[in-house]
């Protein structure tokens, strides 16, 4: 089952990992709270943020994003933090369980997919992914280039 994004606008969207559709088969998708320091968190909002090579693993009973790089803040002084630093996730103990039950099976992780702002806090949409071999990438190229030849042809009918 895959959730629709839990936000109603992209005013709120600092930064979305396009390529991790065309990457990953995306199965079921959650949303985890981020551990952010004061300059951090300033360079979210000025989307200052990369998704593209992150992922997210379970260690120890706690969730951490990987290789996602936030900037360093402009502004900042010697509190900036390293901008490939490991971040904890903060998600309810029954999630924890059950991602750690699925991340079990061979091939599958946890990939960011969006990032942004909700009600002043950052959240991460987590997918639980497979990845794609090469001929499922060529697969799903034609037949969005097919719909949009149908599309094309039944907007002037």
């Amino acid at each position: 089952m895959v959730k629709k994004s839990p936000q109603k606008s992209n005013d709120n969207l600092i930064a979305q990992n396009k390529k991790a559709r065309h990457d990953y088969f995306v199965t079921d998708t959650v949303e985890a709270g981020l551990v952010l320091t004061g300059t951090e968190i300033k360079s979210v909002r000025a989307h200052r943020v990369n998704l593209k090579d992150g992922f997210a693993q379970i260690k120890n009973g706690e969730a951490w994003l990987m290789n996602v790089h936030i900037s360093e803040y402009d502004n900042g002084n010697i509190f900036n933090q390293d901008p490939l630093r490991n971040r904890k996730l903060l998600l309810h103990k029954k999630e924890l369980h059950r991602l750690t039950g699925v991340l079990q099976d061979k091939g599958v992780t946890l990939i960011p997919l969006k990032m942004y702002i909700k009600h002043g806090y950052a959240k991460v949409l987590l997918g639980v992914a497979k990845g794609k071999h090469q001929y499922d990438k060529r697969e799903a190229i034609k037949r969005r280039e097919q719909n949009r030849e149908i599309e094309r042809v039944m907007k002037h009918y």
